[in-house]
């Protein structure tokens, strides 16, 4: 005698639940392909990193304060974060601001890029550890903390350089960039980890 199975609706992927504001709704997702398959996307994720970095220095706009910037590469830096790991993500955000400052830049700009890619990624990465927050959070707390790094090199390397000035408005600035990082960050993760999956 055939028996009947219950009827189970398929389970929605556990790294996104449609929500991007939800708290939880993203985390690392199922990954195939070893080593090698994560070499090679890194090495993506990196070149992707340095052409963002890229467009973002060409880009025909004045912005309203000197080191005001759309953090376009960041991007790439809080998608690994939320893919892979810190480990990862540090890795990229260095090798990144290093390449981009030789590329497009000088050794000023790789001065002033570091510690705020190291303090901004270190706030997001214990942020995202809280299980609290959402990536559009994380992410807004991340521009918020690159901006302060980034201020704090300046009052060091600039003489009389005015802090209580810029200090809240590049805050505000990092805020408004980095939520619209995470939005988008929210939006693109989890097609991403569909193509990861098929392959």
């Amino acid at each position: 005698m055939r028996t009947h199975t219950p009827f189970r609706a398929a389970k929605k992927p556990q790294y996104y639940n449609g929500d991007i504001l939800s708290m939880n709704e993203i985390t690392r997702p199922p990954y195939r392909g070893g080593t090698a398959t994560k070499t090679a996307y890194l090495g993506l994720f990196m070149a992707l990193a340095i052409i963002m970095g890229y467009v973002e220095a060409i880009i025909p706009v004045q912005m309203p304060l000197p080191g005001m910037k759309l953090g376009l590469p960041n991007l790439v830096i809080a998608a690994i974060l939320y893919m892979y790991s810190w480990k990862e993500a540090i890795v990229i955000s260095a090798l990144r601001v290093v390449v981009i400052g030789l590329l497009f830049g000088n050794m000023f700009s790789i001065a002033y890029g570091l510690p705020g890619a190291v303090l901004s990624l270190t706030v997001m990465a214990l942020l995202k550890r809280t299980d609290i927050f959402s990536i559009v959070g994380v992410s807004a707390a991340g521009g918020t903390a690159h901006n302060i790094a980034q201020t704090a090199v300046a009052f060091l390397i600039v003489k009389g350089f005015p802090v209580r000035i810029y200090l809240p408005l590049l805050m505000i600035a990092g805020l408004i960039a980095g939520t619209l990082i995470g939005i988008a960050d929210a939006l693109i993760i989890p097609r991403i980890s569909s193509l990861q999956k098929t392959e």
